[in-house]
Parts: C-alpha cells; structure tokens; sequence
C-alpha cells in the first residue's frame, strides 16, 4: 500500500499504477522529506514531479506544504490514476497532471506559466532501465526551468552510475537508501 506519509494529506492511500511503474517507498519518501524539511525547500515552492508514476512525490510535496506541483507521466493509464489521487487527496488546487513526454514537456515550457523559469524542487524518478544519455538530456533541458535556488532530486537503483550533470547543475549531495540512491544537484554557480 501506497500512502502520503506526512501533512495536510498525510495517511491517505495512493493508487499505484498495475504495471509499468517502480513507486518510491515509503521509508525512502520519508528520508527524503525529512532532508528536503532540514533544507526548508518545500514551504511554498513551485515542484516538478518528473515520471511521476502514481505522484506519490509530488502529492507528498504537496502534502507538505509546496505551493504548486507539475506532474508529468507519459503514461495515459498512469497519469488517469495520478488525476484521481489529486483528487482522493483534495490537493487538486495546487497539482497539475500532464499526459506527456518528459523531454517534450520540458522542450515546450507547457507547465504552469507560473512555473516556468522558477522551479525550486524538481524530482525524478525515472524508470531505473533509462538509458542514461536520455537521463543527462532530460538534465540539460532543466537549466530554464529551475530558478537560482533550486535544487534537483533524482532517484536511481544504486547499481546504476551517478548521473552525467549538465554544466548548469553541481552535485550537493548523495544519500543510500538501501537500493535506491538520491542524488541533489542545484544550479552550478557563474562565475
């Protein structure tokens, strides 16, 4: 079973999609938000759940204070069961679903107008059998959308290697949880 783990939501159930997605546990949800808590990063801020899958992150950023959530999943049937857990968990007025290729989504700018250019959380958790060039193209497409201090969370099995990061993000930090590895990036700074 599949639930928000904290706030205005917290304790109520997810539908996980039958097949085709890997949802982000809830002990690894847990110490993520625990730590993007310590950072003060989800009060207010403006999210992007990329491969969202069943949204359980963006719906727990929600949950959890974040002003507004874009929720990508290429998916149709994933992307249904998104729509209908923004509704289980009555957060529909600050989380979006769109039905929608990652990199078409962020090649397009299609997201909320607010959005755009001034992303503070960006997480993904794309299919651990991603290739990883299409991981560091997806990476690259992010440097218009993330503002100065935002921060990227992407999660990966821990036998996959550390994310190629774009000349626009630095690495800040990684965390083992036993088979998943999160890694944080935010935006390199100009000299």
């Amino acid at each position: 079973m599949t639930r928000i783990v904290a706030g205005e939501a917290g304790g109520r159930t997810l539908k996980v999609p039958p097949k085709g997605t890997r949802p982000t546990s809830e002990r690894v949800r847990e110490a993520l938000f625990s730590r993007l808590d310590h950072l003060d990063i989800l009060e207010d801020s403006r999210v992007l759940d990329l491969y969202a899958g069943s949204g359980a992150l963006g719906l727990e950023a929600a949950s959890r204070g974040a002003a507004h959530v874009d929720l990508v999943e290429r998916s149709r049937p994933a992307s249904q069961i998104i729509a209908g857990n923004i509704r289980s968990t009555e957060l529909g007025e600050r989380a979006s679903v769109h039905t929608v290729d990652v990199r078409t989504f962020l090649a397009t700018r299609t997201g909320t107008a607010a959005l755009a250019g001034d992303a503070n959380l960006v997480l993904l958790d794309p299919p651990y059998d991603i290739a990883e060039n299409d991981l560091t193209e997806v990476l690259g497409l992010l440097e218009p959308w993330i503002g100065p201090d935002g921060l990227v969370v992407v999660e990966r099995s821990s036998r996959t290697p550390e994310p190629t990061w774009p000349e626009h993000l630095h690495r800040e930090d990684k965390r083992t949880y036993g088979e998943t590895v999160v890694w944080f990036a935010g935006p390199s700074q100009s000299e």
